[in-house]
């Protein structure tokens, strides 16, 4: 038996690069667009490439479909973030401090308060 210690990135796919994140100098070429942001010791890898599933019709609340987790300090800040940006969100079901949104390109997104 082996334990997953921690994620060493993740990788979505988006439309528009530059509207998901500005570009890292430090990514090599590969060959298509995309940026990885470095989060603590892990990385987010975004690919500019055809999403072959589908963006409409994915469930409200992110939760309930493939989505990536990433542990914050101040869930309210957030909230009110989120709120200013006019961007929906869900809470989390299970009464953690924690939310769902979903980015431009639909991938849903967990954000969980660290205490």
């Amino acid at each position: 038996m082996f334990t997953i210690r921690e994620i060493s990135h993740a990788g979505l796919l988006v439309d528009d690069t530059e509207r998901s994140l500005e570009l890292e100098a430090a990514r090599p070429d590969l060959g298509y667009p995309g940026a990885w942001l470095r989060i603590g010791h892990q990385q987010l890898h975004l690919l500019e490439l055809p999403n072959p599933d589908p963006i409409v019709g994915r469930p409200p609340h992110g939760g309930r479909d493939r989505h990536l987790a990433l542990l914050i300090a101040d869930i309210h800040e957030l909230r009110r973030a989120l709120e200013a940006a006019s961007i929906a969100y869900t809470q989390s079901k299970s009464g953690r401090k924690a939310l769902f949104c979903r980015d431009p390109d639909g991938n849903a997104l967990e954000f969980i308060e660290q205490e």
